[in-house]
């Protein structure tokens, strides 16, 4: 039996909990679904995204640090530029405007106050690649 795997929720690493909290919510439109102040750990989602943020205190054993990369893999070149403009809007920190690639993906760079990056982005050529190959 093959066993299916569900989405994956980073954990990401910030200097402080409710203060990124706030930067999730208010730039990138994540609502905070929990924070948990006593483990220094916060639980964040948006659409079928889920993140953790972790504090200092939670990580101390762990000993990850940022900065991180989170991949968001986009359904279209509109949905990426789509984004982009929402968050340049919410004054997000953008580091690079969307651009198609020549390895094939159209993306974009956004960061976190803590260092930690989101590429936005959407392959489009591996459909082609995979036309070129069943050919």
């Amino acid at each position: 039996m093959t066993t299916t795997l569900p989405a994956a929720a980073p954990e990401i690493p910030v200097a402080d909990v409710a203060m990124s909290s706030a930067y999730y919510r208010d730039q990138l439109g994540f609502n905070i679904d929990w924070h948990a102040t006593d483990i220094d750990l916060a639980g964040i989602s948006r659409d079928q995204c889920r993140l953790f943020l972790a504090g200092p205190a939670f990580r101390e054993q762990r000993g990850n640090t940022s900065p991180v990369v989170i991949w968001l893999n986009l359904d279209s070149i509109e949905a990426v530029n789509d984004l982009h403009r929402a968050w340049h809007a919410a004054n997000a920190i953008v580091l690079a405007v969307p651009e198609s690639k020549p390895w094939g993906l159209h993306e974009f760079t956004a960061a976190d106050p803590d260092g930690n990056r989101f590429r936005v982005f959407h392959d489009f050529a591996t459909p082609e690649r995979l036309a070129e190959t069943s050919q």
